[in-house]
């Protein structure tokens, strides 16, 4: 597969205002470098505050990184500009984590799914008919057509949103916990009706989510995240089968298993104390006040994201 998209140390800081001046920054996204293959799902996991979320939008320009490059298929976003971006935002989308704020309150799913098609000026035959069918492909059908957002639970509303986003024929989908805020059944629905549009039109995702479980179910690749940095990126099969970083070893450990004996007899890799500021990174290693394997190196300096082969790095001074 082919490189869709490619990431090279991007950073986004956010000043910290003050009364008179500003006091510092939070360092959102500090040195960030992965990249996604054409057609697989790369997952970005981590707690919550570790910048997941800035990075997907980052990649998007709706923030404006602070520096670093973005590279989308051959070209840099960072760069773009009038039709070129505006080329851009049809080819990459966005579905937000709240189906309840996502969606314009006033206009029915007609108005919803068609406004980018005619913002765009794409030719799509007979409106309705357009819409409909991608409703009919969402789960959706002709009843919901005049309809109001506020009419529908959570998982239709993502639906609709979905539907949106496929009329303009995107090749790149930010997935930004897109699951989050719905019952565990229809999350369940939601991310086969992904994974099979994604088959179909060969689309490549970015999963943002701190859910371990769904993130192992839909990606093909990994990220691991702490305080704005990659701490480990590879094969999702063999990061959760073997993690190497002491934070993705504690991470995943914590994903509990419905059953009482495997948890019993379950080792759990304790996290000491809280997430560090971002405002005020620890130096060397930022999870080197957390980790039971810290060294005097790993206070000192921060460690690479070391190339372990296979397709994996790390960024750990064990290794």
């Amino acid at each position: 597969m082919t490189e869709l998209l490619e990431v090279r140390e991007l950073r986004k800081y956010f000043p910290v205002k003050g009364i008179f001046f500003t006091k510092g920054h939070v360092k959102a996204v500090d040195g960030v470098s992965f990249s996604i293959k054409k057609g697989e799902t790369f997952g970005l996991v981590g707690e919550s505050g570790c910048g997941k979320t800035t990075v997907g939008r980052t990649i998007l320009r709706l923030i404006e990184p602070d520096s670093g490059e973005i590279v989308f298929e051959g070209k840099n976003v960072v760069e773009m500009g009038g039709k070129e971006l505006l080329w851009f935002r049809r080819k990459a989308q966005i579905m937000f984590q709240d189906p309840y704020s996502s969606l314009n309150p006033r206009k029915t799913v007609f108005q919803i799914v068609i406004e980018p098609v005619r913002h765009y000026g794409i030719d799509v035959g007979d409106p309705e008919e357009f819409v409909v069918r991608l409703l009919e492909r969402v789960g959706l059908n002709e009843m919901h057509l005049y309809r109001y957002p506020h009419e529908f639970s959570g998982g239709q509303r993502q639906r609709i949103a979905l539907a949106r986003i496929l009329s303009v024929n995107p090749d790149f989908i930010v997935l930004d916990e897109p699951t989050s805020a719905l019952d565990v059944s229809v999350q369940a629905n939601i991310l086969n009706m992904l994974r099979d549009i994604q088959r179909e039109m060969d689309l490549t995702y970015l999963f943002i989510s701190h859910d371990l479980a769904v993130v192992e179910y839909m990606s093909h690749r990994i990220g691991v995240m702490y305080l704005g940095k990659l701490v480990e990126v590879g094969d999702a099969e063999r990061i959760f089968a073997e993690p190497l970083h002491p934070y993705t070893k504690a991470l995943f450990s914590a994903i509990p298993v419905p059953d009482p004996e495997y948890e019993r007899g379950k080792k759990v890799e304790q996290l000491v104390g809280e997430p560090p500021s971002p405002i005020d990174p620890p130096s060397g290693c930022r999870f080197h006040p957390r980790c039971r394997y810290a060294m005097d190196v790993c206070r000192e300096k921060e460690p690479p994201l070391k190339d372990m082969g296979g397709d994996r790095s790390v960024a750990c001074w064990l290794y």
